[in-house]
């Protein structure tokens, strides 16, 4: 039997997207550049997979902040995404696709914003950055915390 295509190129680990689609939970998947840090909440549908929700970290520049690659971001745009979610699903599984799983990584940043904002996700806290990780910007993380959360409190 000839291999599949996404795993030829590299792309897609097909015994670990069984295992998150058996869960029969919707998957928050995360996924990082250089610049950005992209969450998004997507179903199985009949014709493939469906989108249902996206947040990406340049939408933290309508909150003061401009860098948007780093620890910090990736925590703020995780709440966001977690604030915004809480609409559609109280539970997902964590889907990191090929990215390499280590502890204080941005995508456990991102995990812990959401898990803040009362997503239900199965983690280990011990995956999670450290504090000062997470609160290391120039502008002050509190501030833009408190926008977000009552932008989004005004927007209910």
């Amino acid at each position: 039997m000839a291999k599949f295509r996404r795993r030829k190129e590299g792309k897609t680990n097909f015994r670990q997207r069984l295992k998150l689609l058996l869960s029969q939970k919707p998957r928050v998947v995360v996924r990082k550049s250089l610049k950005h840090i992209v969450v998004q909440l997507v179903y199985l549908g009949e014709q493939g997979d469906v989108t249902r929700l996206s947040v990406i970290s340049s939408e933290l520049k309508k909150f003061g902040l401009n860098k948007t690659g780093n620890t910090s971001a990736a925590y703020l745009t995780g709440l966001l995404f977690g604030l915004r979610a809480k609409k559609i699903a109280n539970e997902a599984v964590l889907d990191i696709g090929l990215q390499t799983s280590s502890p204080g990584s941005k995508i456990y940043a991102a995990l812990k914003g959401i898990t803040d904002a009362g997503m239900s996700i199965p983690h280990d806290p011990v995956m999670f950055p450290s504090e000062e990780r997470i609160k290391n910007i120039t502008v002050s993380f509190d501030d833009i915390k408190e926008k977000m959360l009552s932008d989004f409190n005004q927007g209910e």
